[in-house]
């Protein structure tokens, strides 16, 4: 019987590509583009596998992981993202992921991990930048991620500004005001230690935020290779 696949990710591009990718052995139930959505979506429709990027509006994937463990989901979660860091593998599988999975070699990687996922095993990338992320090592002597200490509220604005929308844009596309936006930008600044937009929009980049067009590009073209 085909895999029943939910697919959380907020770059319709990318989804295209998934799709591609994903509907001639699975059967994707739905795409949402944020963790609230997610939840959701999950509760109602009880899939085999969520496919979900970490960096998501209004609620991360890892975030959004929590709460599905919370209200005892079955589905097993499989995290397909742009980060290379084993911190980021270590915080999915402690939060409870079966999977994890570059993006750029989904179209090598994911359906093998749908598969051994499916088999109740656990799929890690093998392409991960500093080392394994088994056990060994407690999970508190890892460095944590510097954008973890954000809200999910300062991670949106601060999402929107590295994409380069003015005050009063994010403002009407969160519901607030352009003066509570400024608050958060400057929050943000303080949180982080960071001095100006340039500094925010890279530090939004780093840490998988906010993405480049041509790194969208990138992506699409590793998929459906």
């Amino acid at each position: 019987m085909r895999p029943r696949v939910l697919l959380a990710d907020d770059h319709r591009v990318v989804v295209e590509g998934l799709v591609t990718l994903l509907t001639p052995v699975c059967d994707l139930v739905e795409t949402v583009e944020d963790g609230r959505a997610l939840v959701e979506a999950a509760v109602r429709l009880d899939p085999d596998i969520v496919v979900t990027d970490i960096s998501l509006p209004r609620l991360s994937g890892i975030d959004a992981l929590v709460q599905l463990k919370k209200k005892r989901v079955r589905a097993k979660v499989i995290f397909l993202t742009m980060h290379r860091d084993a911190a980021y593998a270590v915080r999915a599988m402690e939060a409870g992921a079966s999977g994890f999975v570059l993006k750029h070699s989904a179209s090598a990687e994911l359906l093998t991990a749908i598969h051994d996922v499916l088999k109740g095993k656990t799929y890690v990338t093998p392409l991960l930048d500093n080392g394994r992320c088994g056990q060994a090592e407690p999970a508190r002597s890892r460095t944590r991620d510097a954008a973890s200490g954000l809200t999910p509220r300062q991670r949106e604005v601060l999402r929107l500004v590295a994409e380069g929308r003015s005050a009063k844009e994010i403002a009407a596309a969160l519901h607030i005001s352009p003066r509570t936006v400024e608050f958060h930008r400057n929050k943000i600044k303080e949180e982080l230690h960071l001095h100006n937009q340039s500094e925010l929009v890279q530090f939004a980049l780093k840490h998988g935020i906010a993405v480049t067009v041509t790194w969208i590009s990138a992506v699409v073209h590793a998929v459906i290779a």
